[in-house]
């Protein structure tokens, strides 16, 4: 029996700890069931084998209420893997725990994605079940501190370390490959290991030579043959099976020699064995190195962070490690240095550069009680700032996080290639097998057969197929960072190529989200200056956005306030006041109406004006009109730009808001919106991205504010303005750090072009496996076409991987249109 106690969200009351209570006790296999309602705990003794914990969950759920499982996610690094087959082993061996409600290996970052409930499972459990499967498992620590330095270090000494096998292994190898193959092309060799006269020196050279590879390349056996006996065998049980074969067989032949029979002295085939070796471990290194070079853009945010800190401590500057910044504390930022952490300035002004946050190449200037992001670069002032967010919390850490878990999840395009990699190895066995059987049953020699299966095993790679979506993800989420789209996984860039309509909320993402004044059209009598004069002064202390924005143009003209008296609020109207001796109205055209005033010949660039979007307010001074301000929250600057790249893309373009269709539509005109969708309430937002959705739609979402949350998580591909609430970022499967835009078609090109890298890094890997294997089994010999060596098939093995990682790479050069 199993008693397992679990957290339930929605009990409000007796009654409803009854419902759960009796819910749970009706299942099969519940011996007891009991809820606490003051803890929200229902604690269930039952029988494993009959009910299991997602039955529970579901049975709950019915009845109305949650199951808050513990649910953790963990990181583990796994080391010992060397193609898809193994990453295919380690991820089911995780995904059949118990507890495990998703699993997912990444073989580019070489490292594991679980969730699970930690009331259930613990993490050394999981550590556990990969070591049973022949894999090592690690925690991954804080990105933060040191470990990442120290895992950077690790990863350069393995790179070392597979580049001193390589040279090491090749300086045994190529004498080897001389003696072995020289006197076949008439080359010369020493009297003293000439095959004819002295066979056995001959044989015995090429053994001394060839053990020393193998040895060098021992861990390609231990980990084969282990993999292999386990069950699951992978990559390396191919090079060791075919290795061996070839090593065996030569030994064989050796001792034969020893015997008296010299005619094996030409059916030696140490020297497939040694090359195989070298040229795979060639393979690895350049393999290894490009796989470095697809995580560069989280390196290059790493480098980013400060690794001290200068404080102010009981009235003096401290220099401190970042990581005992804490919040509240006074930091000084010289000139030409970095910004540790994120914060507000409360002395001196600068400039900052922000261009590896934001991809905005532009220094941005600050003042006191503006924002700074840790990481960003401070350009030409000294300034003392108080740190708000510090370690995790900081932007930078958590763009850092983002990125990660983008390049360490999968797309579901890399689904096909996983299902293929866990048949693919034990399908190559039994093709060297009958390969290599049916050349032999057709009479041809044992070499002959054994050249087939050894050819075979080494030629087939599942490598390729392993590496060719991870590795354009790591790039393509890498350059997206670049350029300050956060693209938030796999799923979401793959999606995103999909889509062919994008819809913007209006304030806030095509608009400022700040009205500011457009025009000031006066009456005779009254010029501009004094007309904004008058109206600012009474709107002066104003929270209306309106008067707001009259106030803030006065001030920018350097304009003079006068002081009010008898000021008077009217509701839904506007306010009437008195200004040195003068009576002033200040409000719509109903307040003009209602008070009997003319409008005159103003009537007809008041239409003009809200034709335009613009929000006219009228002012009467003294039961005369005076004139009109108009107000609008005016369109950002590249948002035409980007609905026209978006229209070039063939892209259909849609607005939502709130506003009136009279203003909608004239913002609609502006900036060449294609649908507008006026008038809508936020809680509707959610249901007009569902409408779209309903007409076959793929549909993109930008927006910025709380209440596009839910229409964000509705959409397709949530895209949030990284300026906006934490919420919609939250919501968002991408981030633009930077309110432009223009980068709405960038991240759509970044999709595009990773898409399409990963579709050839695919066929590649395909194409060469299906024209590879055949080539390797005589299938073209049968028509005279030419056989294959089992040197040949590990050069080509190797250089597969290292094509794949290469056609990855080409994404870093990509550029959006906006910068070409």
């Amino acid at each position: 029996m199993q008693n397992k106690t679990f957290t339930v969200e929605g009990m409000t009351c007796a009654s409803c700890a009854q419902t759960v209570e009796k819910t749970a006790s009706k299942l099969p296999g519940v011996e007891t069931a009991q809820v606490n309602l003051a803890t929200e705990k229902l604690t269930v003794n039952y029988d494993e084998a009959v009910l299991s914990t997602e039955e529970i969950e579901e049975a709950v759920s019915r009845a109305g209420y949650q199951v808050k499982t513990a649910t953790k996610k963990q990181t583990l690094l796994i080391s010992g893997m060397t193609c898809a087959s193994c990453a295919q082993t380690v991820e089911k061996s995780v995904a059949n725990l118990e507890a495990v409600k998703h699993a997912e290996v990444n073989l580019a970052t070489e490292k594991l994605t679980v969730e699970f409930d930690e009331t259930v499972l613990s993490t050394e459990q999981i550590i556990l079940a990969v070591e049973k499967a022949g894999y090592q498992a690690n925690v991954e620590l804080d990105s933060t501190d040191n470990s990442y330095s120290d895992a950077k270090q690790k990863k350069l000494n393995q790179l070392n370390s597979i580049w001193r096998r390589f040279w090491l292994s090749a300086i045994f190898t190529i004498p080897l490959f001389y003696i072995s193959m020289g006197p076949m092309i008439g080359l010369p060799v020493p009297s003293i290991i000439d095959p004819d006269l002295n066979s056995l020196n001959f044989a015995l050279t090429q053994l001394v030579l060839t053990v020393p590879v193998m040895l060098l390349g021992l861990s390609y056996y231990t980990g084969g043959f282990k993999a292999l006996f386990r069950g699951h065998p992978n990559m390396d049980s191919l090079i060791a099976l075919g290795t061996s074969a070839a090593f065996i067989y030569s030994l064989s032949a050796t001792i034969l020699i020893w015997n008296g029979d010299t005619t094996y002295a030409h059916e030696l085939y140490y020297e497939s064995a040694a090359v195989i070796l070298t040229l795979i471990t060639l393979g690895k290194y350049l393999e290894s190195r490009s796989k470095g070079k697809t995580s560069e853009a989280i390196e290059k945010l790493m480098d980013l962070a400060p690794k001290t800190a200068t404080v102010i401590r009981d009235g003096d500057e401290v220099e401190i490690g970042i990581d005992q910044v804490v919040v509240g504390d006074l930091i000084i930022v010289k000139p030409g240095e970095k910004i540790p952490v994120d914060g507000t300035i409360v002395e001196g002004r600068t400039s900052v550069d922000e261009s590896m946050l934001t991809g905005e190449s532009i220094p941005v200037e600050k003042n006191i009680g503006d924002s700074l992001v840790g990481g960003s670069f401070n350009n030409n002032g000294t300034v003392k700032y108080k740190a708000d967010k510090v370690g995790n919390d900081t932007a930078l850490a958590q763009i850092i996080q983002l990125v990660e878990d983008a390049q360490g999840s999968k797309a579901p395009i890399a689904k096909m290639a996983d299902i293929i990699s866990g048949y693919f190895v034990p399908i190559v066995i039994g093709l060297a097998i009958i390969s290599g059987l049916g050349w032999y049953i057709s009479g041809e020699s044992g070499i002959f057969a054994l050249t087939i299966a050894i050819s075979v095993l080494v030629i087939a790679c599942p490598c390729a197929l392993g590496l060719a979506t991870p590795t354009a993800i790591m790039v393509g989420t890498g350059k997206g960072a670049e350029h300050g789209v956060l693209i938030k996984g796999g799923a979401a860039l793959e999606t995103t190529h999909k889509i062919d309509m994008v819809v913007f909320d209006k304030t806030g993402t095509i608009t400022e989200g700040k009205p500011v004044v457009t025009d000031i059209i006066t009456a005779e009598g009254i010029n501009e200056e004094e007309l904004l004069m008058l109206t600012a002064s009474a709107e002066k202390g104003s929270e209306h956005p309106l008067g707001e924005a009259i106030v803030e143009e006065a001030e920018k003209r350097a304009l003079t306030f006068m002081n009010v008296e008898d000021f008077s609020a009217i509701p839904g109207h506007g306010i009437e006041v008195t200004i040195d001796g003068k009576q002033l109205l200040a409000g719509n055209k109903k307040l003009m109406v209602d008070r009997g005033i003319t409008l005159d010949n103003l009537n007809v660039q008041s239409d003009r004006l809200a034709d335009d979007g613009k929000t006219p307010m009228y002012i009467a001074i003294d039961r005369k009109i005076a004139g009109i301000i108009a107000v609008a929250d005016t369109v950002k600057e590249n948002s035409a730009k980007a609905i026209e790249k978006l229209h070039e893309m063939g892209i259909e373009v849609g607005m939502i808001t709130g506003d009136n269709a009279r203003t909608a539509d004239a913002i609609a005109k502006q900036v060449g919106i294609d649908r507008v969708l006026s008038e809508v309430l936020p809680e509707d937002k959610t249901n007009e991205v569902k409408k779209l959705q309903a007409e076959g739609k793929k549909v993109a979402m930008v927006g910025d504010g709380i209440n596009d949350a839910p229409a964000l998580a509705q959409a397709d591909i949530g895209i949030a303005i990284g300026t906006g609430t934490d919420v919609a970022i939250e919501s968002a499967d991408i981030v633009l750090m930077r309110s432009d835009l223009l980068d709405v078609p960038s991240s759509i090109e970044l999709s595009k072009a990773t898409i399409r890298n990963i579709k050839e890094n695919l066929f590649w890997a395909f194409a060469y496996n299906v024209l590879g294997i055949p080539f390797a089994m005589g299938i073209f010999y049968i028509f005279d076409g030419p056989l294959l060596s089992p040197m040949i098939a590990g050069a080509a093995m190797s250089l597969s991987s290292v094509s794949v990682l290469a056609n990855a790479l080409r994404l870093k050069r990509f550029k959006p249109s906006r910068t070409k």
